[in-house]
């Protein structure tokens, strides 16, 4: 396993279902999967990850993979499959917000392609972007939620971090402190 503050970061884990799953920085080459990915999901998973309708992704969402430094912005990807065959079906993300005078903060995201929904790739991807966040020095993450997403919702409620939430206009605003602790990343589901 390598350094999970590392760019270069790789993990194998296991899924509910006993997928084999590779866990990784996103890579440069990964701009064609991300793509593809994004293409396979179903209306209602891009609208609640986005907040709205999306036929593709724009230069700005696909400017996250060039922009995972390890210092400023995190992704993440769960792939299947290798070589020309690899697949993303998941990835989990942060980006430290710029607030002057405010505890280092970073926006959390994540998208799990329908079939692998269940699984806990997102809760996976929690503890991972939690030990990294914690290892750069991030003090909080924030997320917004629409309420009807009561999967995400459990995720953030369960991911063992003390929790704050406000609720406006269907939107559900949290935030967890990253200096309580909370369990390591496991590397297989039971």
């Amino acid at each position: 396993m390598s350094d999970a503050a590392s760019p270069h970061f790789s993990q194998m884990a296991q899924l509910r279902n006993g997928t084999p799953v590779c866990i990784r920085s996103i890579r440069p080459d990964d701009r064609q999967r991300v793509i593809a990915a994004f293409r396979k999901l179903e209306p209602e998973t891009i609208y609640t990850r986005f907040f709205s309708a999306k036929k593709d992704l724009n230069e700005a969402d696909l400017g996250r993979i060039e922009g995972s430094d390890f210092v400023h912005a995190v992704v993440l990807v769960a792939t299947i499959g290798e070589g020309a065959e690899e697949t993303i079906i998941g990835g989990g993300a942060y980006t430290v917000l710029d607030r002057p005078g405010a505890p280092p903060t970073a926006e959390v995201s994540f998208t799990i392609e329908e079939d692998y929904h269940g699984q806990g790739l997102s809760g996976l991807f929690m503890r991972l972007l939690t030990q990294i966040g914690r290892e750069h020095g991030i003090g909080r993450f924030e997320a917004e939620v629409l309420m009807a997403n009561k999967p995400m919702l459990k995720v953030f409620q369960r991911c063992g971090l003390p929790l704050r939430s406000r609720i406006e206009d269907g939107v559900v605003h949290v935030v967890m402190d990253l200096d309580a602790a909370a369990p390591p990343a496991p590397a297989v589901y039971p």
